[in-house]
């Protein structure tokens, strides 16, 4: 898909026939981007992501991200309708299909959980490097929130996970530590290899899948949307659905039907979790801090 330089282009480019907006109504739930429903003068309707004109690089990374999901077909993403910049504004934009919220199937939850799994055990060839020695990361960097996240290709996930998760958010919080914690830090990610294993299988992840990034759709199904996509192990996901209060225990189990968990995962969840604590404290602050050292404590 070509960037577009208004955004009556991407609309009239996506549906083959000039299209102007005749209403936006403001959205709730971001705190990145504005977000609108837009009232098409073709009787259609679709949403909008808007923000200043310097995090277009995030918008378009966006646009990859979604694409990647969307095109394993295993779960319900929203269509990417058209991307640019608008210099009358001054802004970036990301145009998606519009989700009407509908009322959740019988067994929501089993069928979520069949669906993650589904993309975890998607193909994810072509997605990180021509060569597949290289499994980890993505095609670009993207976003995790706010923050840059690196997606350089790696040959094993444990030096990914290191290299291009831990060891950005450690450096960028490098203010908050003592010598005493920074040293505790050097040496987690030093054993990393004996606390985190190689994967079966690289996964496609969302990479930032909590219970706001998930939504009933109008089929009634869970869609995933805002990702931080990348290429790693199944159980980075996982980890990051238990973070603020995790999802039904029907999703897990639905999950491990179609996807089994090892029983070591449980040991390891909390270290895929500081990568987001740590980032939350990088963009939040000090409130994340004694959270952060208490998983440091423990893996360290």
């Amino acid at each position: 898909m070509q960037k577009s330089y208004s955004l009556n282009e991407a609309l009239s480019a996506w549906f083959g026939e000039p299209v102007s907006v005749l209403g936006r109504t403001p959205l709730s739930g971001g705190d990145i981007n504005e977000a609108y429903r837009l009232s098409l003068s073709n009787g259609a309707a679709v949403f909008l992501k808007r923000n200043a004109l310097r995090c277009a690089p995030m918008l378009e990374a966006e646009v990859a991200g979604l694409e990647a999901l969307r095109g394993t077909g295993a779960i319900g993403v929203p269509a990417v309708l058209g991307y640019g910049i608008e210099a009358t504004t001054d802004s970036a934009f990301l145009l998606l299909e519009y989700l009407e919220s509908g009322r959740r199937i019988p067994r929501y939850w089993e069928a979520f959980g069949h669906a993650l799994a589904a993309l975890h055990r998607a193909d994810t060839t072509g997605l990180v490097s021509p060569d597949p020695a290289l499994p980890y990361g993505f095609s670009q960097d993207n976003f995790i929130g706010r923050t840059p996240q690196k997606n350089a290709p790696r040959g094993s996930w444990v030096s990914f996970f290191r290299d291009c998760r831990l060891l950005p958010q450690i450096e960028l919080a490098a203010g908050y530590w003592d010598g005493k914690t920074r040293k505790q830090l050097d040496h987690l990610l030093d054993r990393l290899e004996d606390l985190l294993p190689e994967p079966a299988f690289p996964a496609l992840l969302h990479g930032d899948l909590w219970g706001g990034n998930a939504m009933c759709g109008p089929d009634g199904r869970a869609w995933i949307i805002d990702p931080a996509v990348y290429v790693g192990h199944f159980e980075a996901d996982l980890a990051m659905t238990e973070l603020f209060g995790g999802f039904s225990p029907a999703f897990y189990l639905a999950y491990h039907e179609a996807n089994p968990i090892d029983k070591g995962y449980r040991g390891r969840r909390d270290l895929y979790n500081l990568y987001h604590l740590l980032n939350h404290l990088n963009l939040f602050g000090p409130s994340y801090y004694s959270s952060t050292l208490h998983i440091l404590r423990r893996y360290g």
